[in-house]
């Protein structure tokens, strides 16, 4: 219970050190985000240790989310990396006492650049504040660590002031779900943005019919479809789908015998079949199959034409479940 105890005072500790940061919000918190939305070229983030580890996640946060940057290890600046800095560039510079050596070292070499310097820190006064267009002050914050020496409740708090700043700057760019799928094609967030366009099948992966049209004729344009048909879309004069024949209905029509064969499709087809659009999440087309118990939906464009199929199949191999 000990052990707890004290995780708890921890925990506590890196609690109040963000709260502390959310009071002291001002002004200079809105002139940093006026400038990463003003920024024409990228947002170069580094910092010394913990304060660059941090770094690297605000830097990754901030390109995730339409604001294109990178992470700069001072110690690799000062080897040919500070090329990669140019004058259009913000430079946002983590460290919390505003005195680490390879940051000191760095700020006149940005300066030479020309870039503009936004910096996070714990100390107003530090050499840091006094190169900084911009500063983010935290104040002074105490360690959770025994001896009050490692770094952590100041890294919790620089990583919250960096989110905050990523968050913000992503709200007012007005970025959308759509550019975050874009971002994030492999992960499992980007799979649920999907779009019923990305996966159906389309073209002549898909068999369409017209309603006068016999079933054993609709059946063989289904056999000579690619891939898995599964079903043919009926459609009317005008080409908008009406209906929808499933090898479901084949096998349910063919205990009875042969005979329905020579019928026209219209006979034994679904009508007003579940269907959706092609701009439609690939998840909600997932949700219809299952709420409604069907194998195939057909994908329709704006004026109700079938222009694609999708299956459990296709948003199995998309990864959706």
């Amino acid at each position: 219970m000990e052990n707890i105890e004290y995780g708890k005072q921890i925990l506590e500790v890196e609690e109040l050190a963000v709260r502390k940061v959310r009071e002291s919000l001002g002004p200079s918190f809105d002139q940093a985000v006026s400038m990463l939305l003003a920024c024409t070229s990228r947002v170069i983030v580094t910092g010394m240790g913990k304060a660059g580890l941090i770094g690297e996640k605000v830097s990754a946060t901030l390109a995730s989310t339409g604001t294109p940057s990178h992470s700069l290890h001072p110690a690799d600046a000062y080897h040919g990396d500070l090329g990669r800095v140019v004058k259009e560039d913000i430079v946002l510079i983590l460290s919390n006492s505003g005195e680490t050596e390879e940051i000191v070292r760095l700020l006149p070499l940005i300066r030479r650049v020309g870039a503009k310097i936004v910096a996070i820190t714990g100390s107003a006064t530090s050499t840091l504040a006094k190169h900084g267009d911009v500063v983010l002050c935290m104040g002074a914050i105490d360690e959770a660590c025994p001896i009050g020496l490692a770094p952590t409740a100041s890294t919790t708090a620089m990583l919250a002031l960096g989110d905050a700043l990523a968050m913000v700057v992503a709200k007012a760019r007005r970025f959308t779900a759509e550019e975050y799928a874009a971002y994030h094609p492999g992960g499992s967030l980007g799979r649920k943005l999907l779009r019923v366009s990305e996966i159906m099948r389309s073209g002549d992966a898909i068999t369409v019919v017209a309603t006068d049209v016999a079933v054993l004729d609709a059946l063989l344009r289904m056999n000579r479809t690619k891939g898995r048909p599964g079903a043919a879309c009926v459609v009317d004069d005008d080409r908008r789908l009406v209906g929808i024949v499933t090898d479901g209905d084949l096998v349910r029509h063919l205990e009875k015998g042969p005979g329905f064969l020579s019928h026209p499709v219209s006979e034994i087809m679904g009508r007003q079949p579940k269907r959706i659009g092609l701009d439609r999440l690939a998840t909600e087309g997932l949700q219809l199959l299952r709420d409604h118990k069907v194998d195939q939906l057909p994908v329709v464009d704006a004026d109700e034409r079938p222009v694609g199929l999708l299956d459990i199949q296709d948003l199995a191999s998309a990864g959706l479940f």
